[in-house]
C-alpha cells in the first residue's frame, strides 16, 4: 500500500484559478500564491444567496495510535461533493512545531489529503511568520518604551506580554533579559510561547475584518502599572503597524484536496493551549460560497469542540447543524489499556473497555444540544467483530456509527457518512446551546467546564488566581468565555489517565487575560504554552533526497 507522501506525489493538481472558479469565486477575488495556492480577497466575494450548513468534525481523546480527524474532514468534504452537494472544507494551518517535533504533518493522509502537502506543512503562505513578527514587534516596542523613559509608568514586575516562536523550544520557556548593561535595557524575567498560543493568533482567527483586527490588537493588555491599571497595546501605538504586518495574513488561503475540491486553510491555534479552531473569516467565507461547510476543532471534543461551541460559535454567531465524532478501533483499544505494540492483535474486550471515552464525548456533545454521528476511521488491522462492537455501543449511547474507508478509498470510502450527515444537517434537528451563560462568574465558568466536560470531582483555583479573576470582572471582562489549557490526552490533567476518569481534581495553575481575543485562559496541570521536542524529534528524519524532494515530513 502506498504511503501518504507517495499518494501525494502521484496526484494531479488543478491550477488554483480553476479551483477558485469551481468554488464560485470571481477572478478578482483570487490572489495567487504560486500555481496551487491562493488567498481570497473577501472584499470581492459575490453577495451571499444564503448560508450553508455547518458541520463540525471532532474526535475522542487522541492517542499515539492516531484518530485521523483531519483525514476524516477531508474525506467527508470530498464525499459530500461525490453525492452532489456543494461543499467546502475549512481547516487550520499546521505549525512547524509539531512537524519537526513528534506529530508530523497536518494535511490529512492517504487519499484524503489537502495539497500541496509539503508547502502546507512548511511555510505555506507565510501567515504564521506574519503573526510571529507582529507579536514580537509589540514585544520590541514595549521594551523600547521602557528603555526610553517609560512614560506609561509600566511596572517591570507586572509585564505580561511574552515573545513567541513557531518552534518547540523548551529552553525559551523562561528567560531573563535584556542583559549586557545599561545600553541594552532593564533586565526582567520573561519567556517565549509557541506562535500558535499567541493572543495575536487567536485575534486573527476571531476577527471579523481588518478594522476589527486592529481594534482587537489595540485592546491587548501588555502589563500593568503599580496601581494595577492596565497598559494596552494601543497605548504603545503599536496596533497600526501590527495591522500592516497582518493585512495579507488575515485573508483566507485556498488550496485543494487530492480530488481537486476547494479547501480553506487559515489560522492554527492549538486546542490544548489555545482555542483550536480555524479563522472565523474563513468559515464565514465558506458558508457564503457553499451549501455544506466541513470544519474541525483540534484534539478531542473535550478541548476543541468545547471551545468551538463556547468561544468561536458564541463570538461568531455560528450554530453547527451536525457533528461528526471520529474514533478508531486502535485508539479505543489504547483507552482500554492495550499497549501500542499490541494494537494489531484483535481484542474486542479492550474496544468495549475503551469505549467509555467515546461514551463521555457523546454525552458531552449532547449537552450542547447536538448528537454526533460516529465516524469509525478504518484501519486494515480492524476486525469485523471489533467494528461491530463500536457500532453496537454507539447505538447504546444514542448515536449512529458508520465505518469510513476514506484513507484507502478517498470520497468513495466516506460516501455513507456524507449521506447521513447531510440528512442530519438538512433536518434542522440540532438545538445548539453553549455550555454556560455569559453572565456566569469567570471562576464558575472554569468549574462548569471541569465538572460537566472533564468529569472532575473538584476544581482547585489558587486564591491569587481567584483574586485576579474578580479583578478582571471588575474591569469589565466578566462576560468573556474561558479557554482551558490542558493536556489533550485525558479528560483529567494526567496525560496517562486514559478512558473516562471521573472524580479527579482539576488544578488551575494560572490564569491569563486575552483582552484582545476576548477570552480568559485557565492553565491547568503541567501543560506548557511552549512545547519541547521529544528525545528523538521528527526533524532528525526530515531531509532532501538526491532529486530535491522532501522526505520524512510524514
Amino acid at each position: 500500500m502506498p504511503t501518504d507522501i507517495e499518494i501525494a506525489r502521484a496526484a494531479t493538481l488543478k491550477p488554483i484559478a480553476e479551483v477558485a472558479a469551481d468554488a464560485g469565486l470571481p477572478d478578482d477575488a483570487l490572489i495567487p500564491y504560486g500555481r496551487f495556492k491562493g488567498k481570497i480577497d473577501t472584499a470581492h466575494l459575490p453577495p451571499a444567496s444564503g448560508e450553508g450548513k455547518l458541520i463540525l468534525v471532532t474526535a475522542i481523546n487522541p492517542t499515539p495510535a492516531g484518530e485521523g480527524k483531519t483525514t476524516t474532514s477531508v474525506g467527508l468534504s470530498d464525499a459530500l461533493h461525490r453525492i452532489g452537494k456543494r461543499a467546502m472544507l475549512c481547516l487550520r494551518e499546521p505549525s512547524l512545531g509539531p512537524c519537526f517535533g513528534v506529530k508530523g504533518g497536518g494535511a490529512g493522509g492517504g487519499k484524503s489529503q489537502v495539497m500541496p502537502m509539503d508547502e502546507i506543512n512548511l511555510h505555506f503562505t507565510g501567515d504564521f511568520h506574519a503573526i510571529t513578527s507582529a507579536h514580537n514587534l509589540l514585544s520590541a516596542m514595549l521594551d523600547n518604551h521602557i528603555y526610553w523613559g517609560n512614560t506609561l509608568e509600566i511596572d517591570l514586575r507586572r509585564v505580561t506580554w511574552r515573545r513567541v516562536l513557531d518552534m518547540n523550544d523548551r529552553a525559551l520557556r523562561q528567560t531573563v533579559g535584556p542583559l549586557g548593561g545599561v545600553s541594552n535595557g532593564f533586565p526582567r524575567e520573561t519567556g517565549f510561547d509557541i506562535t500558535v498560543a499567541s493572543e495575536i493568533m487567536a485575534i486573527l482567527c476571531l476577527a471579523s475584518d481588518l478594522a476589527d483586527l486592529q481594534q482587537r490588537l489595540g485592546a491587548i493588555i501588555v502589563g500593568y502599572r503599580r496601581d494595577r491599571s492596565p497598559v494596552f497595546c494601543r497605548d504603545l501605538k503599536a496596533d497600526r503597524a501590527m495591522t500592516v504586518l497582518l493585512k495579507d495574513a488575515i485573508l483566507p488561503n485556498l488550496v485543494q484536496t487530492l480530488e481537486n475540491r476547494p479547501a480553506l486553510l487559515h489560522g492554527g491555534p492549538f486546542a490544548n493551549i489555545a482555542h483550536g479552531c480555524n479563522s472565523l473569516i474563513a468559515t464565514r467565507t465558506a458558508l457564503q460560497l457553499a451549501d455544506y461547510v466541513v470544519t474541525e476543532a483540534g484534539f478531542g471534543a473535550d478541548l476543541g469542540a468545547e471551545k468551538f461551541m463556547d468561544i468561536k460559535c458564541r463570538m461568531g454567531g455560528l450554530s453547527p447543524d451536525a457533528v461528526v465524532l471520529v474514533a478508531t478501533v486502535r485508539a479505543l483499544k489504547m483507552h482500554g489499556g492495550v499497549a501500542k505494540k499490541d494494537l494489531a492483535t484483535p481484542n474486542v474486550a479492550a474496544v468495549r473497555a475503551g469505549a467509555v471515552n467515546l461514551q463521555r464525548h457523546i454525552a458531552n456533545l449532547q449537552k450542547f444540544g447536538l448528537t454526533p454521528t460516529i465516524a469509525i476511521n478504518h484501519f486494515h488491522t480492524d476486525t469485523a467483530e471489533e467494528l461491530a462492537a463500536i457500532e453496537e455501543m454507539a447505538r447504546a449511547y444514542g448515536a449512529e456509527a458508520v465505518i469510513c474507508r476514506h484513507w484507502a478509498d478517498g470520497s468513495a470510502g466516506a460516501e455513507a457518512l456524507a449521506r447521513i450527515v447531510a440528512d442530519k444537517a438538512d433536518a434542522g434537528a440540532a438545538a445548539f446551546q453553549p455550555l454556560y451563560s455569559d453572565d456566569m462568574a469567570l471562576a464558575a465558568k472554569i468549574e462548569t467546564i471541569a465538572t460537566e466536560i472533564y468529569g472532575a470531582g473538584s476544581v482547585f483555583i489558587p486564591q491569587a488566581a481567584r483574586t485576579q479573576l474578580r479583578q478582571w470582572e471588575e474591569m469589565g471582562y466578566g462576560q468573556f468565555p474561558i479557554c482551558m489549557a490542558k493536556t489533550q490526552y485525558s479528560f483529567s490533567t494526567d496525560p496517562t489517565a486514559m478512558g473516562a476518569p471521573d472524580g479527579h481534581e482539576i488544578a488551575v495553575r494560572e490564569v491569563r487575560l486575552s483582552a484582545g481575543a476576548g477570552f480568559v485562559v485557565a492553565i491547568c496541570g503541567e501543560i506548557m504554552t511552549m512545547p519541547g521536542l521529544p528525545k528523538v524529534p521528527s526533524a532528525e528524519g526530515i531531509y532532501l533526497d538526491d532529486n530535491g524532494q522532501i522526505e520524512g515530513l510524514f
